[in-house]
């Protein structure tokens, strides 16, 4: 039976290819604190802190792949000296944050990458990458996943909009004209790396998903949630002097870009589709993540997004 190993397992993305490791016949083990969730049926938790002294004792004999999501420099390097030796082939979690530019749009997996040395999350998977590569050299997997959505979602951003149009009435959006949103469903990603972890596939991935216009996507959520309300869209100079950040945050329109950053969220993913990625339509991936928005509730504090006050004042204002 082929033998999978997560660094991880319980927290989302973990979770989903623990899932789909065990429906494709593999003993799979989860090394992890276990203060996320369990692990899915099927799976094994091994309890550990991998900062810890001993924290991969527990993990014994070869496995055919391992899983690493972590970017903690500290826990990647852990890792391979337990296990690198023990790997037959080894699947890296990185991110498209690791390139250097954002203006570039259509960016394959050859451009130029920022500069390990900083605590900045793109920096330390970049020192990531490089250490794994270094210990595991031919049997390396470097999945740079993209904007990875779905149901379970932590950061609040996908779900932001169909849970904001859901609740109707105005809605404060940017300017869309040339701004794009690329994302890649959680289940489509996880299944792609138990798939090539299975077919040993190796190399560099931009595993993200079709760049599809900002307004088609409001185009899109507003069908898929019956939306009838009014949106109002507020250009970048009042969204800014009013405190809005772009992206992300509790004060925020998410996947919101500045205008130069042209080409972060359309990255090439042909190399993903050739190496058997498959891509659910994104109409379906707002209809999954529309039914756990539901299920959280739409009204919640949420991590990213704009509150219903704030919005309020940006209505009253413009």
């Amino acid at each position: 039976m082929r033998r999978v190993l997560i660094l991880g397992g319980t927290a989302w993305l973990g979770r989903e290819v623990a899932r789909r490791a065990v429906d494709s016949g593999a003993e799979v083990v989860c090394l992890a604190l276990g203060d996320s969730g369990d692990v899915p049926a099927g799976a094994r938790l091994v309890r550990a802190d991998r900062r810890q002294p001993g924290a991969y004792d527990a993990l014994t004999g070869d496995w055919d792949d391992v899983v690493e999501i972590s970017y903690d420099a500290e826990l990647v390097r852990s890792a391979l000296e337990a296990l690198a030796a023990r790997a037959a082939h080894w699947t890296l979690v990185s991110t498209i944050s690791v390139y250097a530019r954002d203006d570039e749009p259509g960016a394959d997996e050859s451009a130029r990458l920022l500069e390990p040395g900083s605590n900045g999350y793109g920096e330390q998977k970049v020192a990531a990458e490089r250490d794994t590569a270094d210990a595991v050299g031919d049997r390396l997997l470097i999945a740079r996943a993209g904007l990875i959505v779905g149901p379970g979602d932590p950061t609040d951003r996908f779900g932001y909009w169909p849970a904001r149009l859901s609740r109707g009435g105005a809605v404060v959006v940017p300017e869309t004209d040339d701004r794009f949103v690329q994302a890649i469903d959680v289940g489509d990603l996880a299944s792609w790396i138990t798939s090539a972890g299975t077919r040993r596939r190796t190399g560099i991935v931009n595993a993200v998903g079709e760049p599809v216009p900002f307004g088609t996507y409001l185009a899109e959520v507003a069908d898929v949630v019956g939306f009838d309300g009014a949106l109002r869209t507020l250009d970048d100079a009042a969204l800014i002097a009013a405190g809005v950040d772009y992206w992300a945050g509790p004060r925020s329109l998410p996947l919101w870009l500045p205008a130069d950053a042209t080409g972060f969220a359309r990255r090439c993913n042909r190399e993903f589709v050739a190496s058997g990625g498959v891509l659910r339509p994104l109409r379906e991936t707002i209809a999954r993540t529309l039914v756990d928005e539901v299920e959280r509730g739409v009204g919640r504090v949420r991590r990213a997004g704009l509150s219903a006050a704030a919005e309020a004042e940006l209505l009253a204002g413009g």
